[in-house]
């Protein structure tokens, strides 16, 4: 098998066999330790941009399934495992995880100790890294010469509107980078689904008659969005339940007077332990999480803290005190990960009937 590289910016260099594209790559480098799911991991925008080390020992030991996939286009900049498995899910072999990267040009590495690279980030923190074929000077410099994108929202949400119908209430589902899992929990609720791109105005939003407005994940820095974007969910927040998933989360934390800081490394797995202020119930969730709301900066005459990560303590849930509007930073939709918190989108969509049944007067 063909050698490859992975190297980072702090001169660190990885050797491994290839598998999936021989493309070479730049992005963020960022360890996920899920321990299934890869498919719904790989397919996922909010890895737009960024190298996945998967810390789980062996990927590709399940093939791919076609109601897995969390976009069609997935944009990863690469994949790096221990052991790498070449099995297809049906007797037809129609599709495998080394086929499903060379067709979306994404390169792979195996052969590589991908718990002691995660080690190495969780002492150096977040970095940017390349999938090369030669790690040598010309390499490095490269790397270290190459600015990624802060336009990450633009570069994977949808540019038009298109609906996902159905008989129920009516929610629009801002893009910012949406992952398939929420439209499926909302489609699971009869809920009639109108997706919009990331920089609707809360009169194009709001003219679409809605029941209720969900804010998706998405990739990058939610301090990269312009003001426009706050002021669409301040105007958006007064008139119809909303719920903020994510990015999305942090966007309405923003948008409410809280600040948001990058975490020195990036969580990204599942079985994450979660606490319920209001209950003190403790559950599971999934997450991929880069940034988070700074507690202190919290106005809490606006907004209240409802759930709590128990591992570094930020906060993981909002909800606001005068209308129906709350969000997670992590995933309650799960794919992957546990479904322990999936009656958020029972709580929304209770929200919306209440809303329904007062003629949109009263929560």
């Amino acid at each position: 098998m063909t050698q490859r590289y992975l190297i980072l910016e702090d001169g660190s260099a990885y050797a491994g066999k290839a598998f999936g594209s021989l493309a070479t790559t730049t992005g963020e480098l960022v360890a996920n330790s899920t321990m299934n799911g890869y498919q719904e991991i790989i397919s996922n925008q909010i890895y737009h941009n960024q190298i996945i080390v998967f810390t789980q020992t062996s990927i590709g030991n399940t093939g791919l399934a076609q109601n897995a996939y969390e976009s069609v286009l997935p944009t990863a900049k690469g994949v790096i495992v221990r052991e790498y498995e070449n099995l297809a899910t049906d007797h037809f072999k129609r599709i495998s995880l080394d086929r499903y990267l060379k067709r979306h040009k994404i390169p792979g590495i195996y052969d590589v100790d991908t718990r002691q690279i995660r080690r190495h980030l969780q002492q150096k923190g977040n970095m940017k890294a390349s999938i090369v074929d030669v790690a040598d000077e010309h390499a490095f410099d490269q790397l270290h010469a190459t600015v990624l994108t802060n336009q990450q929202v633009a570069q994977v949400a949808t540019p038009k509107p298109y609906p996902n119908p159905d008989e129920g209430a009516n929610v629009i589902v801002v893009d910012f980078g949406l992952k398939s899992g929420i439209l499926r929990e909302l489609s699971k609720r009869d809920c009639n689904i109108t997706v919009v791109p990331w920089n609707s105005t809360s009169e194009t939003i709001l003219d679409l008659d809605p029941d209720g407005v969900v804010l998706s994940t998405g990739p990058g820095a939610p301090g990269n969005l312009p003001e426009s974007v706050l002021q669409m969910i301040r105007e958006v927040q007064t008139q119809v339940p909303l719920f903020g998933i994510g990015l999305g989360h942090e966007l309405f934390a923003m948008a409410n007077g809280a600040k948001i800081s990058q975490l020195r490394v990036e969580h990204h797995g599942s079985n994450h332990p979660i606490r319920e202020i209001i209950t003190n119930e403790i559950f599971f969730s999934g997450q991929e999480q880069g940034y988070a709301v700074d507690s202190k900066s919290i106005d809490h005459a606006k907004l209240f803290v409802t759930h709590i990560d128990l591992v570094n303590g930020t906060v993981q849930g909002l909800r606001h005190r005068d209308y129906p509007a709350f969000s997670v930073q992590f995933s309650p939709d799960g794919a992957p990960g546990p479904k322990d918190s999936v009656g958020l989108f029972d709580d929304f969509t209770e929200f919306m009937a209440r809303r329904r049944d007062n003629n949109g007067d009263e929560y």
